[in-house]
Formats: C-alpha cells, structure tokens, sequence
C-alpha cells in the first residue's frame, strides 16, 4: 500500500509503498477515507536531530493523527466494531485504566509517557496511508453519515479548540469576550464553537489578512491585526481594556505577550498552541484571579460532542483536498501557511 512517511530527520516527508498491515489481538484495520495534516505535524519535523531524539519517535514513521475510515479486518476478540462501520478516530491514546482514562480523558493518560503510548502519526504509523491500525477500538468513534472529508479535521482541530473553550464556558455569559489569536486551521473552528456555545463577542486576530476574512466569515464579530496595536483597536470595539478570555492557537513570545496585555481580573489566558514562551505569574504580576492554563487535545465524550455540533450544522471545517501522492504539497503549503483551513489527504 501507499504512504506518506517521515523517514529522515530535516527531510520532507515521502510516499512510501509498504506492507498491507494486518491486525493483531484486540486491534482493527481501517480502510482510511480521510487523514488531516496538521502543524504538530510540521513542529515535529522542523526539530533538530537532537530535539527529535527527546521525542523517541521511531523513523520511518506514517503520518497522520487525524483520521476517518472504515472498518476493514478485525483482529482475534473484537467484538464492539463491526466491518463496514464509518467510525473517526480518537488520537490521544492512553492505557485505557489510569484515573484519567477511566473518565474518556485518554489525552491526559497518568501512565502513557511511562509505558511508551504515542498517538498515530505521532510516535508510530498513522492515518496517511491506504489503511491502518488502531490499537484498540475504544479508539474509534462512530461517523455515521457524516462526511468523512469534510469532518476529519475535528479529530484535532475541532476537538483541540472544543476542549480548551469548554472550560472556560462558565466565564463566557453574557457581555463576555473571547478572543482568538491565529485564525488558520484550529482558530477559525474555535470561532464557530464560540459562537455555537456562547453568547460571547468573539474577536480575531492573525498577522495575515485572508485568515481575518476567513474568521469574520464563519462568525468572528471583530477582527484586527496581531500586532501592538492590536490592545488599542480591541479597547476601541469593546469601550475597555481587557477580556473574558483569549485562546491562543500560535503560542510564541509577541502572542504570549499579546493575551497577558488583554487579561484583567478573571481572565482565562489559554496556550493552545504548540509553542512556549515565557510569561510573568503572580499577585503582583498578573491580575486577581487571571488564569494561564494549557489544554491539550480533549475528551473522547467531546469528540462525539464536536462531531454531533457538525451534525447539526453548527460547525464545519473549511479544507483543501489532497490526493496521496500530493499529500508533501499539502505540507509544503501548511509551512507557507497559505492553506485555507485545513489540508486533507484522501487515498
């Protein structure tokens, strides 16, 4: 079969044919129909040699933590899938029994780092390929007749920004105001959950002016450029300073700096991004009871709570559509960050 595999650190990924996998024991082969790329995908492969070697992932690798199919082969003792289900698939892997796993948050697994249990694509081989293995089909959440396509992205980029808002859903009443800084493939469905779930103003911000017209489309009520004189324009639209909370998909330095200079009493400052930086913490450094908190991934329960908001209309992913063969392009174009949304690869 085809894939697109990592298989040299600093390289660009390649389309590989490999062997058919075959399930084991208690696992499910799936015919993918859809895999999304992301930008932990291109964070892991702009690493240095030395930084990937920290992360443990084993080369060659197949892309691909996003992903949608059809059950294809079950392996010895699978018994809560059937062949021909459409099922998506529930990235953050865990081991299934911790404290944490027994409530679906397989995303914050006690035991995973310690037992080696990596997402697919992101430490063993993912959805980029004609077909691939789920360890176990707790994994999979049923599609049904949602288009795989079009909704394989709120895996992540629908699951990600879905779980860090939920959070601070009691915050966000009304004459609240959440604000959105990267408006590109997580951001501008982070908008649509706002305004799906709140009655919250919802303002954008990006450095790049497509995205902008992207955010004000799917529901953004204000969008400005993300720079210094973003607090000011901000401060024009709303009659004060600071925000309700600010979610914040790019995750470096200015944009760190950005979401402290918009935080009042309360505010919920959310890293969502895959990015660090440093901020200053404290009675004396940061407003009364203002929060910085990082969010990672989400809840199985909330993947089926994302997919059943796209079922009723209340959010979709704008994508571009990507054979195989063309899936390095893809990435290419997610590096230029002149994707519109989110880059899909169909096999």
């Amino acid at each position: 079969m085809k894939a697109l595999q990592y298989v040299e650190v600093g390289k660009p990924p390649v389309v590989v044919e490999v062997p058919t996998p075959e399930p084991g024991p208690g696992q499910v082969r799936l015919k993918v129909t859809a895999a999304g790329a992301c930008h932990s995908d291109s964070f892991v492969m702009g690493l240095s040699e030395q930084e990937y070697a920290q992360f443990g992932y084993p080369l060659p690798m197949t892309l691909g933590h996003e992903g949608a199919g059809i059950v294809d082969k079950l392996g010895e003792g699978v018994t809560s899938v059937a062949v021909g289900d459409a099922v998506a698939v529930y990235g953050p892997w865990g081991c299934g029994t911790c404290y944490q796993c027994a409530q679906g948050k397989e995303n914050y697994c006690e035991r995973a780092a310690e037992l080696g249990i990596t997402p697919p694509g992101l430490g063993h081989d993912g959805s980029m390929a004609e077909y691939m293995i789920i360890d176990d089909p707790r994994h999979l959440v049923p599609l049904g007749d949602l288009d795989p396509v079009a909704n394989v992205a709120l895996t992540d980029a629908g699951l990600t920004p879905y779980h860090a808002i939920k959070m601070s859903l009691p915050k966000l009443v009304a004459g609240s105001t959440a604000v959105v800084i990267g408006t590109g493939g997580l951001g501008h469905v982070a908008i649509q959950i706002l305004r799906a779930l709140t009655p919250a103003t919802v303002i954008a911000l990006d450095v790049n002016d497509e995205k902008l017209a992207l955010a004000k489309e799917v529901g953004a009520h204000h969008a400005f450029l993300s720079n210094a004189e973003a607090p000011a324009a901000i401060e024009k639209a709303l009659g004060r300073k600071t925000v309700t909370a600010v979610f914040d998909f790019v995750s470096i330095q200015p944009t760190i700096d950005l979401g402290g200079a918009l935080s009042g009493v309360e505010t919920d400052q959310v890293i969502v991004g895959v990015g660090a930086a440093k901020a200053d913490v404290g009675m004396l450094a940061k407003p009364y009871d203002s929060t910085i908190r990082s969010p990672y991934w989400g809840a199985r329960a909330e993947l089926m709570e994302v997919l059943n908001l796209a079922r009723t209309g209340l959010v979709h992913v704008e994508t571009e559509v990507f054979s195989l063969d063309e899936a390095p392009q893809a990435y290419d174009r997610l590096h230029e960050g002149t994707l519109r949304g989110r880059a899909v690869i169909v096999p």
